[in-house]
């Protein structure tokens, strides 16, 4: 007899269906709340998708996701903070359901130890944003939890 399959059990899905689910997820997230979501056709911006507001104004997405704790990062030429661009990062913990928070990307500009600036001066890897969460700095991202911020964006 086989094991039953259990819903949130994000260890079964590929690293490319994750990040499928959490862009996908978060499009329906914005749907719900009645902004337009618009798909690239292609991603060599590093923006998921654009959405509009009902007053018409605009907003790159681009979205990351982690299936526990940890570091997550953002390339800087793929990611230049600006008012008009948003992460939206999905934690998918084992055995609970998505976590959603949108973040505005000027955030980054704010460096404080959860958000970080790496530039890796003299070495290969290329400059980014990163976000280092722990369950010691969750809470940072309360005010930003998406059905909170998304109501500042309406």
């Amino acid at each position: 007899m086989t094991e039953p399959l259990h819903r949130y059990d994000w260890s079964r899905l590929t690293h490319l269906q994750v990040g499928r689910y959490a862009e996908y997820f978060t499009k329906m997230e914005f749907t719900l709340y009645g902004f337009d979501v618009y798909t690239a056709e292609v991603d060599e911006h590093g923006i998921d998708f654009v959405i509009r507001t009902t007053d018409h104004r605009y907003y790159d997405v681009q979205v990351k996701s982690l299936r526990s704790l940890g570091y997550i990062f953002f390339p800087k030429h793929h990611f230049e903070p600006r008012p008009n661009l948003l992460a939206a990062v999905v934690l998918l913990l084992p055995s609970h359901a998505p976590e959603l928070y949108l973040i505005p990307s000027t955030r980054w500009l704010e460096s404080d130890g959860v958000f970080v600036e790496r530039l890796y001066e003299g070495l290969k890897s290329r400059p980014e944003w990163g976000l280092n969460l722990s369950k010691r700095n969750l809470h940072v991202l309360d005010e930003f939890v998406f059905d909170r911020f998304v109501r500042q964006l309406q």
